[in-house]
């Protein structure tokens, strides 16, 4: 049975490299891209991409709408179709504009991939979202336990994670050298570090109250003194495998390597929360979380350009569109409150609307 087609395995290639040094899109990004390709070209029975026809893509859509989620069973989300189908219809654009293809791939052709409007608007809704809160993130901590090496270290990567709001990607790949702990902290260089967009920026500990710097600056020492490691190892290792004294493999202590991708610190994350019986909630979670506390602390505009930055925004906006939605519940509160509130003076109110302004303007 035919696995491939190694014309077209060529210009997928050629389209991944296109994507990495001419787009900058990240690795998991491209993996994305190479997930809808293989299964197109699956479907399609590794037809030629030069005979692309735009009823394969609106036979591939009809069969995409009917596939079900391997893990849960149920039918694939609306998001997924819409991120599969995007993916698709830009590869077949960018096809239609490459030698060789021009002729035979009509880049008009490539909208059959688009869903229709009304499953569009569904992907876009915005939705509430879980997220947990400061007290249930320090249970959650508290409660794990901290005897071995591995469990010092996965207590405080979540105490890190609600001190920093740093992605999974990058609290992977950072080194004890990016931590400072006389200043509270911590250097993502995009050089080094796995960052997204490769920007590098400082990142300063959140004021969260519990014990997680408490946590954090006792795993460091402990790094430092106890196992002399120094500023080129990992500031998380990951796990180093072995067999135990009856033959078993298991954990045994820690690797002086870098994790090679996030998928640990996720399962650790839905553990923490499991064993105190609480919804799993991601690491990136936590960086909504800090972005509820930023709305309750931050009272001038210069406020709230400081917490959007340490979270790596440039701009002021991407905070609040993307994580500054407003929950049900303290929308009650403030619309019910409003009369009883503090008001920010015209000055401030001018300085937040024209920062705010020339962000807008920025995006046109």
């Amino acid at each position: 049975m035919k696995k491939h087609n190694p014309n077209n395995e060529r210009i997928k290639h050629k389209y991944r490299n296109f994507l990495k040094e001419s787009q900058r899109l990240s690795e998991q990004s491209i993996d994305a891209v190479d997930h809808a390709l293989a299964s197109f070209d699956k479907y399609n029975g590794y037809k030629e991409f030069k005979r692309f026809h735009y009823q394969q893509a609106i036979s591939f859509k009809r069969d995409l709408s009917k596939r079900l989620n391997a893990r849960t069973g149920k039918p694939l989300s609306k998001t997924t179709l819409h991120r599969t189908l995007r993916n698709l219809k830009a590869f077949f654009q960018w096809l239609s504009m490459q030698p060789g293809f021009k002729s035979t791939v009509s880049y008009p052709d490539a909208e059959y991939f688009n869903l229709s409007e009304k499953d569009v608007r569904v992907t876009s809704a915005r939705r509430q979202k879980r997220i947990p809160t400061l007290d249930q993130i320090n249970v959650a901590i508290s409660n794990m336990p901290s005897g071995s090496a591995i469990e010092k270290r996965d207590k405080a990567l979540v105490a890190f994670t609600i001190l920093t709001g740093a992605r999974d990607s990058a609290t992977a790949s950072l080194r004890l050298k990016h931590v400072d702990l006389d200043t509270g902290c911590i250097h993502q260089d995009a050089r080094e570090v796995r960052t997204k967009f490769s920007k590098t920026f400082d990142t300063y500990f959140f004021q969260v109250g519990g014990q997680s710097r408490a946590i954090f600056d006792e795993w460091v020492e402990y790094l430092r003194k106890e196992l002399l490691w120094g500023d080129d190892d990992p500031l998380f290792p990951s796990t180093r495998m072995g067999l135990s004294k009856d033959g078993q493999f298991q954990a045994i202590g820690l690797k002086r390597e870098n994790w090679k991708n996030a998928d640990p610190i996720r399962r650790i994350f839905r553990k923490s929360f499991e064993d105190v019986g609480l919804p799993y909630y991601r690491p990136h979670s936590f960086r909504d979380t800090l972005v509820k506390l930023g709305e309750r602390k931050c009272r001038t505009p210069e406020d709230f350009k400081a917490w959007s930055q340490n979270l790596g925004h440039e701009q002021v906006l991407t905070t609040f569109s993307s994580y500054g939605e407003v929950s049900g519940s303290r929308q009650a509160d403030i619309i019910r409150n409003l009369d009883d509130q503090k008001r920010s003076t015209p000055d401030e109110l001018k300085k937040m609307m024209s920062r705010l302004n020339s962000e807008f303007q920025a995006l046109e």
